[in-house]
């Protein structure tokens, strides 16, 4: 076990390992970067490394500390999340974690809290995250996780030391489903194209399930013609019933614009996500101007972001799906 069990992301993990070997961490990090790619596996091996009774500047895995980080009952770590029953994380729960970190370690390492997603962290609650992050307390450390920081308080931002994290290489997610999983190669092919970068959502996908909804989804865009709004009122509807299923989709709808854009400039597959619809984007390659397609791809991204901020998901999607039919 260790840093070197992480799947990618080098470069942050080079940065702090550096830091724990000079005994250089700064007392507020902020991980940003798409989902599944291991921002929370990174923050929780850097809790493990600070409190590893076996190794020094890495983490074993095993001994009591880690295996209690790894188990979500170590009473110097703690991870801040929504609760069941809320859509967002409360000022409560950011005072409950300022007292926390303000008590003396229970095992003379240092008290540690990880906020994911900072995302679902409220505007009462940030400032009242800003209390700890101008006066951090002795020996704690502050972890935020977002998938975009665009929505935390420019105040917030600037008292974290910010670290990327950006999509791991299809070959090495087709490698790990492969060697780890057994997947076929040609079903793990398929799955890494689509996980868009995230390790994550590879090994969540079923492959044959995934191929029927975006089936489904393909056939949704298809269908909507020009000005056809009543239309897309229905679709945004049925889509908007989960919010995992309407980020999926939104997701989906962003790869596939992405891969007709590059149908149409390179008239390749290489970089193709949907690999096994090939006949469906030639054809509405063809039709669709570049112009029109980025767009799309942008506004398919906005509105995904829009959701994972708690906006009404009907009326997002309403929105993106206007644009489709308004642009056509």
């Amino acid at each position: 076990m260790g840093f070197a069990e992480i799947i990618g992301q080098k470069n942050q993990l080079d940065i702090l390992r550096l830091a724990l070997a000079n005994n250089r961490l700064h007392h507020a990090y902020l991980f940003t970067g798409p989902e599944g790619v291991g921002k929370r596996t990174t923050a929780l091996a850097l809790a493990m490394a600070l409190h590893c009774t076996e190794k020094n500047g890495d983490f074993c895995g095993r001994c009591a500390e880690c295996a209690r980080i790894k188990g979500r009952n170590h009473p110097d770590v703690r991870v801040i999340e929504r609760l069941a029953d809320k859509k967002e994380i409360s000022i409560q729960q950011i005072r409950e974690m300022e007292k926390e970190l303000r008590y003396r370690s229970f095992s003379g390492g240092r008290k540690i809290a990880i906020v994911d997603p900072a995302t679902l962290l409220n505007p009462a609650s940030q400032n009242a995250l800003l209390k700890t992050l101008e006066e951090p307390p002795p020996d704690s450390l502050l972890i935020l996780i977002t998938a975009s920081a665009g929505a935390l308080l420019p105040t917030l931002r600037s008292r974290c030391l910010r670290l990327s994290f950006g999509p791991l290489p299809r070959q090495l997610i087709a490698r790990f489903l492969l060697s780890e999983k057994r997947v076929k190669p040609e079903a793990a092919e398929l799955l890494a194209a689509l996980s868009m970068g995230s390790l994550g959502a590879a090994l969540e996908m079923d492959g044959a399930e995934l191929g029927e909804r975006r089936r489904v989804w393909g056939g949704i865009l298809s269908a909507l013609k020009a000005g056809d709004y009543r239309g897309a009122i229905e679709a945004a509807e049925a889509l908007a019933a989960s919010r995992d299923d309407a980020l999926q989709f939104l997701e989906w709808a962003e790869s596939w614009y992405r891969d007709l854009l590059v149908q149409t400039a390179r008239q390749d597959t290489q970089g193709v996500v949907n690999l096994d619809m090939l006949a469906e984007l030639q054809l509405q390659g063809t039709a669709a101007g570049v112009e029109r397609i980025l767009s799309a791809a942008a506004n398919a991204a906005g509105a995904a972001r829009k959701i994972q901020r708690n906006l009404n998901r009907r009326m997002v999607l309403e929105q993106f799906l206007f644009g489709v039919v308004g642009s056509r």
